[in-house]
């Protein structure tokens, strides 16, 4: 799955290689190392005149839930998100992109499990495919949240886990955002696994499974456990 990743690009840049409008409240983020859920996350969503990089609550909350109680799924998987209430209106049509540099997973084995940052081989930002809610009630502030989609691992990712995020080729940014393109198989047929030979992991420190260390030291190579 994906439950931690990190973005240290600056907004400026993302805006500029997603071709979107940068939202003022992102103007001067820091850059983070160690992105935990429920936290506020920088999303590439389709607005009404072209793209719009805003924040969004990373754990999705339906604009049908009650109240904000109930669960906040963070990830959508891939093989069942075109059924389940939580995610097949968002699928279809309020689908999002949400950039990121590199993403930590942990593998099993050994004393402790072992964290990797996993990312592009050239280094470049990337973006998982998303989706995106608009929650609002009386007397409530509104909510607008969003959830990573995650399929099966490629070859490099399934030596570290058995699941990964879907990361949506430049090429597809466009289709990906497009809210009329509703049919199931075109959207599919984007969220396969990225191509292994692209990419590139390491194993990295432990700290990183602590949420309150949030620094560059996190992304150094070290020997694993």
């Amino acid at each position: 799955m994906c439950g931690r990743y990190e973005l240290h690009t600056k907004t400026s840049e993302i805006a500029r290689r997603f071709d979107a409008h940068l939202i003022d409240s992102l103007q001067d983020a820091a850059p983070r190392y160690n992105v935990a859920p429920s936290t506020a996350v920088p999303v590439v969503r389709e607005g009404k005149s072209g793209r719009v990089l805003e924040p969004m609550t990373w754990g999705l909350v339906p604009g049908w839930c009650k109240d904000l109680s109930g669960v906040k799924p963070i990830n959508a998987r891939a093989e069942t998100v075109f059924d389940k209430p939580m995610f097949r209106t968002g699928i279809r049509r309020r689908r999002c992109l949400i950039p990121a540099d590199g993403f930590y997973e942990w593998r099993a084995g050994g004393a402790r499990k072992q964290p990797y940052w996993i990312g592009m081989a050239d280094a470049s930002v990337f973006a998982f495919g998303g989706i995106w809610e608009y929650w609002a009630k009386e007397g409530a502030a509104p909510v607008v949240s969003c959830a990573i989609v995650v399929t099966h691992a490629n070859e490099m990712v399934s030596r570290i886990h058995d699941r990964m995020p879907v990361i949506v080729s430049p090429d597809d940014y466009a289709r990906w955002l497009d809210p009329h393109i509703t049919e199931q198989a075109a959207i599919a047929v984007m969220m396969e696994p990225f191509p292994a030979e692209l990419m590139r992991a390491h194993p990295v420190s432990t700290r990183v499974n602590n949420v309150r260390n949030d620094d560059a030291t996190l992304l150094e190579p070290v020997e694993p456990s």
